[in-house]
């Protein structure tokens, strides 16, 4: 009897280290699959980078679930490729092209600080000046922060204490939209007092967008389009909608994959523009420096290093991908000592991004239709880096974090298997009875089903709001990680309800 009880312990204890490993074994390949082993080098011609694309891209679009791409590189301060992928629009069959007009949502925020800083160069501006004095006809509400404190500089670098501006605000193009100013009555709050530290606003970009217009007496789109757009070649592109961009653009879709509708927005200056992936690869390129910085007639090269330097230290969840934010660009410290400049743009349907190391002339524009694309660019940075010579940049660590989650749905997932097997197996022996006020333990026990009952809440919330940011960064993930926490909560309860007492006899 002694050696048959430690051989049915030994086969339990196999039985779960197989389970264990199983669940490992699939969590890593869903976690790691669709890595391909590089076939190339740092510093490889593009032809060969371009190539492992080709091979690499269309796997990961599927795996992602993510519809099409358009990606653009810069080498040497030019741009050197561009290639598409997958669905411009699902439905009708259409193919992803590099002449595909997308959203570059918040990549608008980097091009809006170009035309800003034109006019510091002009002497029309001054970056210390307060935002009021250059608003002649509108007055910012009352607040008990000083506005005073809200100048050009903290307004580029997100330290103004903007509040980030409601979400949504999403119009047909045909249809009646908002103008500027009644959009901003509604939306310019400050949250914070002005100067202590960085806080993401697109309210702040799109206040700028009014000064723009009041400094210049131009609309914002015309006088983007003829002091920026069109002087770096950047033809395809506007912050104006224009129903000749209706054939070009592709459909978005959003993170359960269904399709958007095209819409604009009241304001234009942190997320309005419609850009080519290659028109996008000529505004990365014209920000270069040093060997690599060539005169378009917009800015200075002290004025483009200006806009690189880092004003504010990054805190919070966006430290996890960079360290600093200069003006309308996150600067990142890499492992060699340069820096990397970049931006990316998430907006209903839209997911775009672009990576770029003025010193070394090297960038890359990643342009996707899905708002299920960060896992997708993550992993094409990371080639990407590699490629570059670069190393690592920080926006693969999505990589990292997204195994690290898939890890955790499965001890979750083993946890939770566990204590169902303890409860039934106390149920059917009679061990496990129906007590919830019985005083053994009743403490330890109000405890447990508080924290679940307060799980099982967090997730009903969390179901029911249009948006979360955590769903944009773990779409295929997410989902599980509900579930996994939810059959641990109601295990949970069910353990405090049901506590262990003596076997009926």
């Amino acid at each position: 009897m002694k050696s048959a009880s430690k051989v049915g312990v030994g086969s339990r204890g196999a039985r779960w280290g197989w389970a264990f490993g199983s669940v490992l074994l699939v969590l890593a390949a869903l976690a790691g699959g669709g890595c391909a082993r590089p076939s190339f080098g740092p510093r490889d011609s593009a032809d060969a980078f371009s190539a492992y694309l080709d091979e690499r891209v269309p796997r990961l679009l599927e795996r992602y679930g993510v519809a099409g791409v358009s990606m653009a590189l810069v080498r040497g301060g030019k741009p050197v490729w561009s290639g598409a992928y997958g669905f411009a629009d699902r439905e009708q069959g259409r193919r992803m092209t590099v002449d595909s007009v997308c959203r570059v949502e918040s990549i608008s925020k980097s091009v809006t600080a170009w035309g800003v800083m034109r006019l510091v160069e002009q002497g029309r501006i001054g970056l210390d000046d307060p935002v009021q004095r250059h608003l002649v006809d509108w007055e910012l509400p009352e607040s008990e922060y000083s506005w005073q404190e809200v100048t050009v500089r903290r307004l580029l670098s997100g330290s103004a204490g903007m509040t980030l501006g409601s979400y949504g605000g999403e119009y047909a193009p045909q249809g009646e939209i908002p103008s500027l100013r009644a959009y901003l009555v509604q939306e310019v709050r400050l949250v914070r007092e002005p100067g202590t530290g960085f806080l993401y606003s697109n309210v702040g970009f799109n206040l700028l967008e009014l000064l723009v217009e009041e400094a210049t007496g131009r609309a914002f789109d015309r006088y983007m389009a003829e002091e920026v757009l069109i002087p770096l070649g950047m033809s395809r592109s506007s912050f104006a909608w224009d129903e000749a961009m209706t054939a070009l653009m592709p459909v978005g879709y959003e993170l359960q994959g269904a399709p958007v509708p095209p819409y604009v927005y009241p304001a234009k200056a942190s997320g309005g523009l419609f850009a080519t992936v290659e028109d996008v690869a000529r505004f990365v390129s014209a920000g270069m420096t040093g060997a690599y910085y060539s005169d378009r007639g917009v800015l200075e090269e002290q004025s483009i290093r200006r806009i690189h330097t880092p004003e504010v230290r990054i805190s919070g969840i966006f430290a996890a991908v960079t360290d600093m934010y200069g003006f309308g660009h996150f600067i990142e410290n890499l492992p060699d000592g340069r820096q990397a400049v970049w931006h990316g743009g998430q907006g209903h349907g839209w997911m775009t991004h672009f990576h770029a190391v003025p010193e070394s002339g090297d960038g890359i524009v990643i342009l996707t239709n899905s708002q299920r694309s960060w896992p997708f660019m993550a992993r094409v940075l990371n080639d990407w880096a590699r490629w570059s010579g670069l190393g690592s940049v920080k926006m693969g660590r999505i990589t990292w974090l997204t195994a690290a989650l898939w890890v955790l749905i499965g001890l979750a997932a083993l946890l939770s298997l566990g204590q169902a097997v303890r409860l039934v197996q106390g149920l059917r022996t009679g061990s496990r009875r129906w007590a919830p006020l019985a005083g053994e333990t009743r403490g330890v026990r109000l405890l447990l089903a508080a924290a679940g009952i307060g799980v099982i809440a967090a997730l009903v919330w969390s179901v029911a709001q249009p948006y979360l940011f955590v769903s944009s960064i773990f779409p295929s993930a997410v989902r599980w990680a509900g579930l996994s926490l939810l059959c641990l909560a109601i295990l949970m309860v069910l353990t405090a309800l049901f506590p262990r007492g003596t076997a009926s006899r």
